[in-house]
């Protein structure tokens, strides 16, 4: 059971089950525009290295990333790719924002995993 952690440039083609990693503003950008178009269910994690509850949570994302195929799991450093985080008003850590045809419909502030399933739950149809 590993992590399940790809960067973007490893995902093309493959099917769920898997958080991407976006190192660059810019294909972070992209992959947003173009999600704009569906209404699948994106989750977003904004996390940070030095963060613990950020650590503690992630074998979790990761189990949900395996169970709802039908959902995108993206996973943003916070340090990395401050402009990103700032752009969604992010400031805690881990902070989960639920996007739709790029609306946040709802969102997590902390490691808080059934919070975070129900919402996905509620919002990924």
């Amino acid at each position: 059971m590993g992590a399940n952690l790809t960067t973007e440039h490893e995902t093309n083609g493959k099917k769920g089950g898997q958080v991407i990693v976006f190192h660059s503003s810019t294909k972070w950008r992209i992959h947003f525009e173009a999600s704009k178009q569906a209404s699948k269910l994106i989750v977003v994690n904004f996390t940070a290295s030095w963060c613990g509850p950020c650590h503690q949570i992630q074998p979790s994302v990761a189990e949900f990333a395996e169970k709802y195929t039908d959902v995108d799991f993206i996973q943003i450093d916070v340090d990395e790719l401050h402009d990103v985080a700032e752009e969604f008003g992010v400031q805690a850590m881990p902070s989960f924002m639920l996007l739709k045809r790029g609306k946040v419909v709802d969102k997590v502030v902390g490691a808080k995993r059934e919070d975070l399933q129900k919402k996905i739950e509620k919002h990924r149809f």
